[in-house]
């Protein structure tokens, strides 16, 4: 399942530093991703990845318990945490900051689409019509084992997120100049964006350049993203993907001068590829940037 949405208000004004330092053929690529994103519908993309099979947790072997196990174990570590956290491309899930909402004061989440800011802001605000996460945190509060009732566990997130804002990770500067964020953050996560949102593996490099621009030296990233996917769907939409091997996201982190502290892959098993799209398998890699900037 992903986390996904590319990345903030739209792709016009592209900022010309951008511009002069990408390929000749990234811009009409980029606008491509774009215009193709327009018809991403939040529901049929939850349906697809976190309803059953995908979301079914009963079976330990199934892609949502490693998922939450990469990160409860992460966060379990006690070294990634401190004041401000980003979470980006968040698309309208929020599973992925259920172990790491412990850990931080003040967490930002963002999305390419607005369908996607407000399906967050639908759970946020605890309608009735947003989506129900609780099999999810009912899960992390087991695995966690620190006696926390899933009530209390999503109360807390929801108490730490402190904005839902637009960010486009094909742009120099995510946020936009001026945004709110306090910057640079301690902790990065992103679930599969990156990869979703670039039409090939340089603009995937240049996409996780741009972000690492938002941590600190010494600062964590824990990235999570599709092995070998080209396309999936969500309602109307067929998005394109670029198929990356864990090989080439070491490589991705290592030139961004990150340390790779922590790189695993998951197998989808068959009964779990049910046609939405032609995954593979899944990379959960946890990174440090560098102290020293080059």
């Amino acid at each position: 399942g992903r986390g996904q949405g590319p990345r903030g208000s739209s792709m016009s004004g592209a900022d010309p530093s951008h511009a002069a330092g990408a390929g000749p053929d990234s811009k009409p690529d980029q606008v491509a991703v774009a215009s193709a994103y327009q018809r991403f519908e939040p529901r049929a993309y939850l349906r697809n990845n976190y309803a059953p099979p995908r979301g079914d947790l009963s079976s330990p072997d199934g892609v949502g318990p490693w998922k939450l196990r990469c990160l409860a174990q992460t966060f379990a570590t006690g070294e990634v945490s401190g004041h401000t956290l980003i979470d980006i491309g968040s698309g309208p899930t929020i599973y992925q900051l259920l172990s790491a909402c412990a850990h931080f004061e003040d967490i930002t989440m963002t999305d390419f689409l607005e369908v996607n800011r407000k399906e967050l802001g639908l759970w946020l605000r605890e309608k009735p019509e947003a989506f129900n996460w609780s099999v999810y945190s009912q899960h992390v509060c087991l695995i966690e084992g620190k006696g926390e009732s899933w009530q209390e566990k999503e109360c807390q997130l929801r108490a730490k997120v402190k904005r839902v804002l637009p960010v486009d990770v094909h742009q120099s500067q995510p946020l936009g100049a001026g945004s709110l964020v306090p910057l640079p953050a301690d902790a990065l996560v992103s679930a599969f964006c990156l990869e979703a949102v670039s039409p090939d593996l340089a603009s995937f490099q240049r996409a996780l350049a741009h972000i690492t621009t938002l941590l600190r030296p010494g600062g964590h990233l824990l990235l999570i993203g599709a092995l070998e996917e080209s396309w999936y769907l969500a309602g109307e939409a067929r998005l394109a993907v670029v198929p990356v091997r864990e090989e080439e996201v070491r490589e991705a982190l290592l030139h961004s001068s990150y340390e790779v502290r922590d790189l695993r892959t998951y197998v989808m098993p068959a009964h779990l590829r049910t046609g939405v799209d032609d995954v593979k398998g899944i990379f959960f890699a946890w990174a440090q940037k560098s102290l020293i900037q080059i």
